[in-house]
């Protein structure tokens, strides 16, 4: 089938590269000319494993093409895909401009039946937004030509998309027309064939289903974070919590790690944009209101505990950093706690080496030659100098250090760990200092 995405971004790129494996001809259109020849001489512009191999086989069997032929762009899909960014506004709630802006270049240039599916994160009455704006600029043109708008809303985990687009727990289809279910279940039979995963339903329903599934998510990380603070207080483990809680089936295990916040591009601006929407609404969402609170609170909690342990001292430390990306497995810096941690504590006199995998190209393009802020080309060359280590991200070569090494390196022998990765007995029987979320030293 074919198939043209309009944005080539996480979702976009992903989604595209996905189709065109399993056999549909796939044309992305970006406005960005430079991503675009990057991406026609191989450049992959975001780090998602396994995205390149895929990228590439697409394009050497011709089912996977890059452009920003506008013209080219409408003229070739059945399905034309919005997979644009939704950023938030001044006031949190979603900006739909460039959402709208697809939708009048897809008016400008529609002559035959397409199926305009949003696949963007967008708040309810969006689909009908696009809708108007189509018919609008359709109209202008003294044409009349059918449409349909879509809501098929995208889950995708950054650092594990692939396999999530592969392999999805569901694929929601919102629409108003039966023909356009059935085609769009015809597109996605090759991630339907073990059982089925299609709901379809109506649009603004399935608009909703995606913000509600990502502040569901907050939300369980938000509650542990808070219990994890109570434990603190209080002399109990979050560790053992946790797993007390977690061997619970209604609750589950996922989500209820706790740690020093969330961030990336879909938790903080849903959560935000779902709070707005139910406040356009006339309703006080006091739940989703408390979690964004909760996290906001939360990214500021290893520079309270640096801070707590050094106080008119800070000045003049220097603190390892390890983990950048909001995220494993990813390089997106959006809203990552990282840069709550990093800017706080230059701001307070004292400087910053830093480490990440994969995020360190994208530190530079946000940073620049920040005073106080040096990046590194290792774990181990970030603790060259240091008073402390911070653990931001919980990056799997991080898990298992060498904790003799740790010790000779530090100037101050402490570990501030956002992330809990150690067995608090096991860093202090090395000589160590451990303040973690919800266990280890307590600083009060």
């Amino acid at each position: 089938m074919k198939v043209t995405i309009y944005g080539s971004g996480y979702v976009g790129l992903v989604t595209g590269a996905c189709l065109a494996e399993t056999g549909n001809h796939v044309v992305c259109m970006d406005v960005d000319r430079g991503k675009i020849e990057g991406l026609n001489r191989g450049e992959i512009p975001i780090y998602e494993p396994g995205l390149d191999v895929l990228v590439k086989r697409g394009m050497e069997r011709g089912l996977l093409e890059f452009t920003t032929d506008l013209v080219k762009a409408v003229d070739h899909g059945l399905f034309q895909m919005i997979a644009v960014g939704t950023p938030p506004g001044e006031d949190g709630s979603a900006d739909l401009q460039y959402v709208l802006a697809v939708a009048e270049s897809i008016g400008q240039h529609i002559d035959e039946y397409k199926i305009i599916v949003n696949k963007s994160t967008v708040p309810v009455g969006t689909a009908e937004k696009v809708r108007m704006k189509i018919r609008g600029v359709v109209a202008a043109r003294k044409l009349e030509h059918e449409f349909d708008v879509v809501s098929n809303p995208e889950f995708l985990k950054e650092g594990a998309a692939i396999d999530d687009f592969m392999k999805p727990d569901r694929i929601i289809i919102g629409t108003d027309n039966p023909r356009t279910t059935e085609l769009l279940r015809m597109l996605y039979t090759p991630f339907n064939r073990n059982h089925e995963r299609i709901i379809a339903m109506d649009i603004p329903s399935a608009e909703l289903t995606k913000y509600a599934a990502n502040a569901m998510l907050a939300t369980k990380i938000s509650f542990m974070n808070e219990m994890a603070n109570i434990a603190e207080r209080v002399g109990a483990d979050i560790e053992h919590v946790r797993q007390g809680i977690g061997s619970d089936h209604r609750i589950g295990f996922q989500f209820i790690y706790p740690g020093c916040g969330y961030g990336g591009s879909c938790f903080p601006k849903d959560v935000q944009a779902l709070s707005r929407t139910a406040a356009a609404a006339g309703y006080d969402a006091g739940v989703l209101n408390a979690v964004e609170a909760t996290n906001n609170r939360q990214k500021e909690k290893l520079y309270e505990k640096i801070s707590g342990f050094y106080g008119a001292e800070l000045k003049g430390k220097v603190i390892a950093i390890w983990g950048l990306s909001f995220k494993p497995h990813t390089d997106d810096m959006r809203a990552a706690p990282s840069r709550v941690l990093l800017e706080r504590l230059i701001a307070e006199g004292a400087s910053v080496r830093a480490y990440d995998p994969v995020a360190m190209d994208e530190t530079r393009q946000i940073y620049g030659d920040l005073a106080g802020l040096e990046l590194c080309d290792s774990a181990d060359d970030a603790l060259q100098g240091a008073n402390a280590l911070a653990i931001v991200t919980e990056w799997k070569n991080f898990w298992n250090p060498d904790f003799t090494n740790l010790a000779s390196q530090l100037g101050d022998k402490v570990i501030f760990d956002g992330r809990n990765l150690y067995d608090p007995a096991v860093v202090k029987s090395n000589g160590l200092r451990y303040f973690a979320i919800g266990r280890g030293e307590r600083l009060n």
